[in-house]
């Protein structure tokens, strides 16, 4: 079936705390002329429907960007899987939102098929959630989720603390998109300022 954009929220996950990339919002940091979180919406804007960007403290300091800001339902900067839940609680109040897809703005070569590709895995295999894979390796943040399973995220974060994303998807059909990791992985993400500095080099090429 033709991928009903309309019917995908997009969400951009800047959450965390980027203590590795000595703090602050890494989002905001600039590769190649524009920041990370520039280059996120535009890879990302033609391939789905409303776009959030998932993020906590003042919004205001990401008031130019022109989305709306959703932050973590969870306290305590709980991760990912926080971000998801964001994500799906701010799709619900979106008529005719029945997904989303997460994509972290720390990953600057993400494919501008992902969600096509994703949306391919998920209903060819039938499956509830779809993520990405590269090189052998699964990446479930980047991930095709229904709304419809907002309430058993909730519990599974609230009440039974689970945090990581691959422990929450266990308990559901996963059907996995995967893309070659050469010449380039395309889901390299940037902890480190040199990490940054290398992606800068790569995707100069």
């Amino acid at each position: 079936m033709p991928i009903p954009t309309d019917r995908i929220a997009g969400v951009l996950l800047a959450g965390g705390q980027a203590r590795r990339m000595g703090g602050g919002d890494k989002c905001l940091r600039s590769l190649g002329g524009e920041t990370l979180l520039a280059r996120a919406i535009r890879r990302l804007q033609d391939q789905v429907g409303p776009m959030v960007l998932n993020a906590n403290g003042d919004p205001a300091r990401f008031a130019g960007y022109g989305l709306p800001v959703a932050a973590d339902p969870v306290e305590g900067f709980a991760g990912p899987l926080a971000g998801v839940l964001a994500g799906l609680d701010w799709a619900a109040g979106q008529a005719g939102v029945d997904w989303i897809v997460t994509v972290p703005t720390d990953a600057p070569a993400f494919p501008e098929d992902l969600v096509a590709r994703l949306f391919a895995a998920l209903e060819g295999g039938g499956a509830e959630i779809a993520c990405a894979a590269s090189g052998g390796r699964h990446h479930p943040v980047f991930g095709l989720w229904p709304v419809a399973l907002r309430a058993a995220l909730r519990e599974a974060l609230i009440g039974r603390d689970v945090r990581k994303v691959d422990v929450f998807t266990a308990d559901y059909r996963l059907a996995v998109a995967d893309w070659p990791a050469e010449p380039i992985d395309p889901f390299l993400n940037v902890n480190r300022p040199e990490e940054l500095a290398e992606a800068e080099r790569l995707l100069a090429g």
